[in-house]
């Protein structure tokens, strides 16, 4: 039975003092404390033997523990975690699994060790749940590009732009740009494709450089990269889990490279993002890859980087009319706006099997559609039929989270083809053209 609250010891010695007493019971004082008899005789025991301090508690621990982390493999653990802070017990396991090592505790040893040493923050640690994952099912399928949040330097600002394959996780680029201007956007991604090749598809949100909003979506940037046969897909407004993967990639960038870190200037900055993207493509394992490194599940493209664009070219049944520089087209005395990120190129317009209706197609892309009957032009959205029936590749409309999964259009083939009714649409008389 417990002792009674009141110090321990100074009880346990109090009791010992009036057992020792001639007129003592023993029974009766061990009820008056609250203890049992044997418990009563261990105490007077060890007093016996020991004095006070003979009342101290004595540790629980067993003399042996045949099964504990020998203190080398400790070391080892906790110098991985010094030189990844960010990494928890399932990462440091795999890392040293990959250095060859034998005798490796589990992932939740490994946790324990890292709680005993005061390297874990529960308050952090229960901020992260578990999502549900969508992704492409081959590398390149499917780009995701957004800018990081800018940040001060010592001197100026720095706008971090991030590349992610979203099959592997693998970080193709991780640019220091000083604006995100479409030239400095165009200029990186260059670089990008001539090592990586062209993704089949690249899925962005709807801010500058690469979009305007929901009912612009095209740029002169986008319109370069459906020129070099890379579709575009934008997020839906307001959701940026539809870009989750590339999302996620900031959050991990910020704790383990900007955290408590300045820099001073572009190229330092740029030094350090090159450094830590080889850390997180080769080394680092990745939870949604069962702890691989995106390096062992990316390959890089068939296709390649083209420095001379050939002509634009259009089937013989297309109908095709060139770009204004207010972005409009004509057809039959009608001026239809179609945007001018396509200004100074040439657009085809396709028959489908509604009378008066015709698809819009700038090289391989869906971009709109015309209603002749009622002079307007609309939008295509995301999961409409079209009337000819026939695949197209895409609408550049929203996704589903993390990129999408199979059974979304950013998941396949099927494309999304012209909705010709109740849609946001618009057109401009001609001798009215809007300013």
């Amino acid at each position: 039975m417990p002792w009674k609250e009141c110090s321990a010891v100074s009880c346990r010695e109090e009791f010992v003092r009036l057992a020792q007493a001639e007129w003592a019971k023993m029974s009766e004082l061990c009820q008056r404390f609250g203890v049992s008899r044997k418990t009563g005789y261990k105490w007077l025991g060890r007093y016996a033997s020991g004095g006070v301090p003979g009342l101290l508690d004595r540790s629980r621990r067993p003399r042996g523990s045949p099964g504990r982390t020998s203190e080398a493999m400790e070391g080892r653990v906790l110098a991985v975690r010094a030189e990844h802070p960010a990494w928890g017990g399932r990462k440091i396991r795999r890392v040293l699994l990959n250095a060859g090592h034998q005798d490796i505790p589990s992932a939740s040893t490994i946790t324990a060790i890292l709680h005993r040493h005061g390297l874990i923050d529960e308050a952090e640690s229960s901020k992260h749940r578990a999502w549900m994952r969508f992704e492409h099912e081959r590398p390149n399928d499917l780009w995701q590009m957004d800018f990081k949040g800018h940040f001060a330097m010592d001197r100026d600002r720095c706008h971090p732009l991030t590349v992610l394959d979203d099959h592997s996780r693998y970080c193709v680029g991780l640019e220091a740009c000083s604006n995100e201007r479409t030239g400095t956007v165009r200029e990186r991604l260059t670089g990008v494709f001539r090592r990586y090749g062209l993704p089949r598809r690249m899925l962005m949100d709807n801010g500058s450089p690469w979009g305007n909003d929901a009912d612009h979506p095209w740029t002169p940037l986008t319109a370069w990269l459906l020129r070099l046969g890379v579709g575009v897909s934008h997020g839906r407004p307001y959701h940026p889990q539809t870009q989750g993967k590339d999302e996620r990639f900031h959050r991990t960038l910020k704790v383990e490279v900007l955290s408590g870190r300045s820099f001073e200037n572009l190229p330092a900055c740029q030094s350090a993002f090159d450094d830590w993207r080889e850390t997180y493509n080769v080394h680092r394992p990745h939870e949604a890859l069962e702890l691989d490194t995106p390096i062992t599940r990316y390959a890089i493209s068939a296709r390649p980087f083209p420095e001379a664009l050939p002509p634009i070219e259009y089937g013989p049944g297309d109908t095709v009319r060139r770009v204004y520089d207010g972005g409009q087209i004509t057809l039959r005395n009608q001026e239809y706006r179609v945007g001018k990120a396509f200004r100074g190129y040439s657009v085809a317009l396709r028959s489908t099997l509604r009378e008066g209706v015709l698809d819009v197609y700038f090289c391989t892309e869906l971009i709109g559609w015309i209603n002749e009957r009622t002079g307007r032009w609309g939008r295509p959205m995301r999961g409409e039929a079209t009337g000819e029936g026939e695949d197209a590749p895409g609408d550049g409309g929203d996704a589903m989270s993390e990129g999408g999964s199979e059974n979304s259009p950013l998941g396949s083939q099927a494309s999304v083809r012209s909705a010709h009714s109740g849609l946001a649409a618009e057109s401009v008389p001609r001798g009215r053209r809007k300013r």
